[in-house]
């Protein structure tokens, strides 16, 4: 019990720290213009898929970046504040990569194989671009494909989740130095920060636009509490060896 307890003590950053990549995760996800299956068969605007899916998707993507650049400045010694923000920079950059070339293929999909121009029905105009929305969207449908407010929000969506991730995995490797342990730990988390938010968003959303993203300081409360919890065990349980424990 002594062990756990200085355990915590030793680890508070990294607690806060993987408190506050759960938090950007959880932020992220209701930027990711999700669709589901209506927008799998171009019935609503979004990717056709969940969003667990786009948010593990992305985040993944962003870990093994931010785990390439940690292994290349690591070899210097223990990285330090400039390391870690270098990290999480690159891994914030690669869940962005991945999550827009999804986006700019589907719209591909959506325009050249289904015939129909990206369109929201959540908005007359586009908040960006300020182009209509209501003439371009099909009848009986809630719009389709990625118009360019939600493909932006995608991208902030997939940088936030990218960066919390990355952020995670540098708390955790300053705990226990294991790659594979912290890999493993960090994509604990990020899952569950990204399962949380799907619940508050209950289907889909469109991005930082649409009428649902105001739900966002739950899910930020919920995913507070849970990241805490994992912060915990994630600091407690492969310390343990790095500590000296059995």
């Amino acid at each position: 019990m002594t062990d756990i307890v200085t355990m915590l003590a030793t680890n508070w950053i990294s607690i806060i720290g993987i408190i506050i990549g759960g938090l950007c995760i959880a932020v992220g996800v209701h930027f990711v213009p999700v669709g589901g299956a209506p927008a799998a068969m171009a019935q609503a605007t979004g990717i056709g898929t969940g969003t667990v899916q786009l948010a593990a998707g992305s985040g993944l993507t962003g870990l093994l970046a931010a785990g390439y650049m940690y292994m290349t400045l690591s070899a210097a010694g223990t990285p330090g504040i400039t390391e870690i923000v270098l990290i999480c920079a690159t891994g914030a950059v690669g869940a962005m990569i991945m999550i827009t070339v999804t986006m700019l293929v589907g719209n591909w999909v959506y325009i050249y194989g289904v015939g129909v121009p990206p369109a929201s029905a959540k908005k007359d105009y586009d908040p960006l671009t300020g182009d209509s929305q209501a003439p371009y969207v099909a009848a009986g449908t809630v719009g389709q494909g990625i118009p360019t407010v939600c493909f932006v929000s995608g991208a902030m969506g997939g940088l936030l989740g990218g960066l919390g991730g990355s952020l995670i995995y540098c708390m955790l490797m300053l705990v226990n130095g294991d790659p594979a342990i912290s890999s493993i730990f960090a994509i604990g988390v990020f899952l569950v920060n990204a399962v949380l938010p799907s619940y508050n968003i209950q289907g889909t959303i469109e991005g930082f636009h649409d009428p649902k993203f105001k739900r966002l300081p739950k899910a930020i409360l919920a995913c507070f509490i849970a990241s805490l919890l994992c912060g915990i065990i994630a600091v407690t349980i492969p310390g343990i060896t790095a500590f000296g424990g059995a």
